[in-house]
């Protein structure tokens, strides 16, 4: 297996991405080879500074960068030589398994558009998010930022690929899915929550246990949040806040060390017909090599082509 590695990508490039790539292929020998992909003179540099560290990965060379200011779609249509170009192209190939970059979030949703696609019958794929629960394990929460406003049949479908994930990553045998308001009661919301409640509810594939509120993210209630990007987006930076807030006070403690965001290293692109993550910008190689593992985690899973098949039918 091979899981591909954006090197320019992030505000710490390419030390911390090639930093965390060494460290996720000591932890994943003999499973998965690590592919980075950026500028040559940049990154063998590097490389070689690991020595022996770093026989375990390859270099495929790419000449441009796409930067974190540029506009998404043109930047991905001018440079089609740019480390996330050509990530996306070798997993649109086959030759990579997972692609993974803490580059520019708009172009990496853009070439996942237009290279590996939506799968057939999703509407707009979502950016998925990972919740750890009070009382041990994880859920997922989707959409945090790729669609800011959202038709009720897009939040419905959302919670079929939450539910998917969090049966064939996470692990979870029924997933609870329940949708994100600002009441329980079935009737409380805007008018498109109301009808996505309405669809979630006879929706044959998911197990849906009605709204749930603000307070219900960290609890047992949901498996699978669903909301709309915007709503998602607000929610996971305040959880990111808490962790930063907690740490400069000097407080720490197991469960709100999973509000930082190395623990987890991205966000996984639902509803495309491969394995493709976002880091965050400031990823540290901690967040990179975590990045690279959830990928390994994703490919292994099959999720891809549970999504495809669940989609077809």
């Amino acid at each position: 297996m091979k899981i591909a590695l954006d090197a320019m990508g992030g505000d710490f490039a390419p030390q911390a991405a090639v930093d965390g790539a060494v460290l996720a292929a000591q932890l994943l020998a003999g499973k998965a080879q690590i592919v980075l992909i950026g500028q040559e003179n940049a990154v063998r540099p590097l490389l070689e500074a690991h020595g022996a560290a770093a026989e375990n990965l390859t270099l495929v060379p790419a000449s441009q960068i796409i930067e974190m200011g540029e506009h998404p779609a043109k930047a991905y249509q001018q440079k089609q030589d740019s480390s996330i170009a050509v990530g996306y192209r070798l997993l649109a190939t086959g030759e990579v398994e997972a692609f993974c970059s803490a580059g520019n979030t708009g172009a990496m949703l853009v070439g996942a558009m237009f290279s590996v696609k939506a799968v057939p019958g999703v509407m707009r794929p979502a950016i998925a998010n990972f919740v750890p629960k009070l009382h041990g394990g994880m859920g997922i929460m989707l959409d945090v930022g790729a669609n800011a406003e959202c038709k009720p049949e897009m939040l419905e479908q959302f919670g079929e690929l939450g539910s998917l994930y969090a049966h064939y990553v996470l692990g979870i045998a029924q997933p609870k899915v329940g949708l994100m308001n600002l009441g329980e009661e079935e009737g409380k919301g805007t008018a498109i929550t109301q009808a996505a409640h309405q669809l979630l509810k006879v929706n044959p594939h998911i197990h849906f246990i009605g709204n749930i509120e603000g307070r219900d993210l960290f609890n047992d209630k949901a498996d699978v949040v669903v909301c709309d990007g915007f709503t998602g987006n607000v929610l996971l930076k305040m959880a990111e806040s808490v962790y930063d807030i907690m740490a400069e006070k000097n407080m720490h403690d197991p469960f709100f060390d999973h509000f930082n965001y190395e623990s987890i290293g991205g966000s996984p692109i639902l509803g495309i017909n491969d394995n493709a993550i976002i880091g965050h910008g400031v990823s540290t190689p901690t967040a990179i090599c975590n990045m690279l593992l959830q990928g390994y985690q994703m490919a292994s899973s099959g999720i891809a082509d549970q999504i495809k098949s669940t989609f077809k039918s």
